[in-house]
């Protein structure tokens, strides 16, 4: 039986106490791991190892540390066959989106901010009526905690572990239960490339546990987390006691309005992504559509028909599209918006179910699979157009008037992204600022450049990262005045 440990100052470790919890393939349904359980001791002694190599790490010239991590990137490129197999066992999604998706984008985060960083400068300003000058030095904020999600373990923790170490910081990062194996296999390659030790550090175990006691550890300096908007209000209350740095991207459900002019097979395609890649679990997925009354009949038709060729399977086959639900629980949360959606009266246009096991694959008959499920007949405050489902689920709603869809859109705790899909540019320019959310795509979906800032509005987190917004995250800014 494969073990997943800890990997606290260079080194693999189980827990002092000697728990560990089952990891499940939720595509077979079959226990593939047992992985540590962590305690506060394990905390204290990640904690203490980064700061011990914060003394050294910070201080290192920036062309060096930029040189060890693109190293890294390289060497994650190398065993880019390993990654791929620990995720997608941990995941249940196809080998061809870890492939082309979440680890070229690990390795790829480390790239950037180890290229970016070398080139940024600070302001300088000279009084001349004081005779005085005015300029501000960066420093690295010391130990970061680093919380991950379960839908894009590598992507979205080197998002936040490359930017922290090309500043100058040490980690400790806590995966999620779900998904440990790719943030433990990670520290084999950091002292595969001479990546000192203490500075990435990885503790396994409960977020109530190991989150809490990161949360409220006096030599924990900033911390980031990715994930659902409770348990960012819980993550941020027990920071509270410490006043630590925050960056939180939370919950989502993202409007995606398209007009009649847009360009419809395009946005078919695109929407079909944006629906149902990752089986529906992105913060970014374009959950609610909102479509233009004269195109609504239309698109709901193609778009259903377009659902009905993906093919849901084995994750390991290529030709898969569709894999499984990252856990049975998550499943059935996922199917309890379904039904409580037929049960208030909506229209379930495609999908729906529970993948009938008789259809899969042997090996994957035990997996926690879901139909790509489309409503439509649905009010905004039906639980499954109102509140975030993360999984195959959208709902499809026409609508008559600009004015209407803003409003309709902008109704929502949330504020992460929103799509928009017209051939009338202006109308784009103009929607696309009237929409509450950090990010908004135009005639497009998930393309991203990651020197632009990413975050969110009101329930969907706080703060910004990506290029100059993570620096200003990971480091602190001191003012140097000087009288001539």
């Amino acid at each position: 039986m494969k073990e997943v440990l800890h990997f606290i100052n260079g080194e693999y470790t189980a827990s002092h106490s000697g728990k560990t919890f089952d990891k499940v393939d939720p595509a077979t349904g079959q226990v593939i791991a047992r992985v540590a359980s962590g305690e506060v001791g394990e905390v204290n002694a990640a904690v203490a190892a980064a700061q011990h190599a914060f003394d050294s790490w910070g201080k290192l010239p920036q062309q060096e540390r930029s040189r060890l991590l693109m190293n890294l990137a390289a060497a994650i490129d190398r065993r880019a066959d390993d990654f791929i197999a620990a995720e997608v066992a941990d995941t249940g999604k196809p080998w061809s989106l870890a492939s082309h998706l979440d680890i070229p984008r690990g390795a790829a985060n480390f790239v950037q901010f180890a290229e970016h960083f070398k080139y940024i400068a600070t302001e300088c300003w000279e009084n001349l009526g004081q005779n005085a000058l005015n300029y501000a030095i960066r420093r690295p904020t010391g130990v970061v905690a680093v919380i991950s999600p379960w839908n894009l373990p590598l992507l979205l923790m080197t998002w936040k572990v490359a930017p922290a170490l090309a500043a100058g910081n040490c980690v400790v990062v806590k995966p999620s239960r779900e998904t440990p194996s790719t943030a433990s296999l990670l520290g084999e390659v950091m002292n595969e490339v001479g990546i000192p030790k203490g500075v990435y550090n990885v503790v396994q175990g409960p977020g109530t546990l190991i989150g809490a006691a990161l949360s409220r550890h006096p030599d924990v300096h900033a911390l980031t987390f990715t994930g659902e908007t409770t348990t960012g209000q819980t993550i941020m209350g027990d920071c509270a006691q410490t006043l630590k740095k925050l960056s939180f991207e939370l919950g989502g459900k993202n409007p995606n309005i398209i007009f009649a002019d847009a360009p419809l097979e395009e946005c078919l395609d695109v929407t079909l992504r944006s629906s149902f890649a990752n089986q529906g679990q992105v913060c970014l997925a374009g959950s609610r559509i909102y479509v233009e009354r004269p195109l609504y009949a239309t698109f709901v038709e193609k778009l259903v028909e377009r659902a009905k060729g993906l093919k849901i399977g084995d994750p390991m086959d290529p030709a898969t599209t569709m894999g499984s639900l990252v856990s049975h629980g998550h499943r059935e949360r996922v199917m309890a918006f379904v039904d409580a959606a037929r049960a208030e009266g909506a229209t379930i246009a495609y999908g729906g179910e529970r993948v009938d096991p008789a259809s899969l694959p042997e090996r994957v008959k035990g997996g926690a699979f879901m139909q790509p499920t489309i409503i439509t007949d649905v009010q905004e405050h039906y639980s499954c157009q109102a509140q975030e489902i993360f999984g195959p689920v959208v709902t499809i709603t026409p609508f008559d008037r600009e004015e209407d869809v803003i409003a309709r859109a902008n109704a929502t705790e949330y504020g992460l992204s929103a799509t928009v899909w017209t051939s009338d540019l202006r109308r784009g320019h103009r929607v696309a600022a009237a929409i509450d959310a950090g990010l908004v795509w135009i005639n497009s979906w998930f393309l991203r450049d990651l020197r632009t800032p990413f975050g969110g509005v009101k329930g969907s987190g706080i703060g910004r990262e990506g290029g100059i917004y993570s620096l200003d995250f990971y480091t602190e800014l001191k003012n140097v005045c000087v009288q001539l």
